[in-house]
């Protein structure tokens, strides 16, 4: 149980990547409010889970790109749970199209979840976790971030800024006991690696150095990894969990 008795926001959380993390740290003992914006019903589905684990867990709608409802959402973990020691930057969209018939509007709405969802929600704990003098935040970012993605360059860029803002976020907050750090996580067996046609499929596999896909738990571990006592002296980094697909 290398989390118990620690408190988790996890947004994005009621499906995916989001949901196993989510019940990747309860198992390590991490109570967890699951952030969602639209899946209510699945959001109150993985809360369910988490309590069968044993811990404790609210699902809770918040809009990650507006300030203010973030704000209300840490201010609740707080009053139920009485803290909040880790945060994960999860939620996250794709809007995907060539650079020359992409609308505004896909280029803003992506910056605005996946880029300025993190700047909120980090914004937001840092000062519970100064004042307990203890944090640990995990930014899910993407090898696009540092490979670049042909039809998702607004995709590319949020994920390559979120591996700026963790080194950024790092160097400010390190002297108040505060890590942050970065996954830049692969092609993985869930939600958009579910998505891809057989002919992408097959081609990404033969780039991938182990020869398959992620499975999901194994971004879960590497989550719980960084939000534990024996990471404390990582931070500003960037852990790629891709199978060996960017070197």
């Amino acid at each position: 149980m290398k989390l118990d008795n620690k408190v988790a926001i996890v947004t994005g959380c009621s499906r995916g990547l989001g949901k196993e993390i989510g019940l990747c740290l309860a198992r390590e003992g991490a109570d967890v409010v699951v952030n969602y914006k639209e899946a209510s019903q699945q959001a109150s589905e993985v809360s369910e889970l988490i309590k069968d684990l044993g811990r404790r867990a609210f699902p809770f709608r918040a809009d990650v790109s507006k300030y203010q409802e973030v704000e209300v959402m840490v201010s609740r973990t707080i009053k139920e749970f009485g803290k909040v020691d880790i945060l994960v930057n999860n939620a996250g969209i794709h809007e995907d199209s060539t650079i020359t018939k992409m609308e505004s509007s896909a280029w803003e709405n992506v910056i605005a979840v996946n880029m300025t969802g993190a700047f909120n929600c980090t914004k937001a704990v840092l000062t519970f976790m100064r004042d307990a003098g203890f944090g640990r935040i995990i930014n899910i970012s993407s090898v696009v971030g540092q490979t670049g993605s042909a039809g998702a360059s607004n995709y590319a860029a949020v994920k390559a800024g979120l591996i700026g803002f963790t080194k950024a976020a790092a160097r400010e907050v390190a002297k108040r006991g505060i890590t942050v750090n970065a996954l830049a996580v692969g092609f993985i067996d869930i939600g958009m690696g579910q998505r891809l046609s057989q002919e992408v499929k097959d081609n990404t596999l033969k780039q991938i150095l182990i020869g398959r896909f992620g499975k999901p738990e194994e971004v879960g571990y590497a989550v719980v990894f960084l939000a534990s006592d024996e990471a404390a002296y990582i931070t500003g980094q960037v852990i790629n969990i891709d199978g060996g697909f960017y070197l």
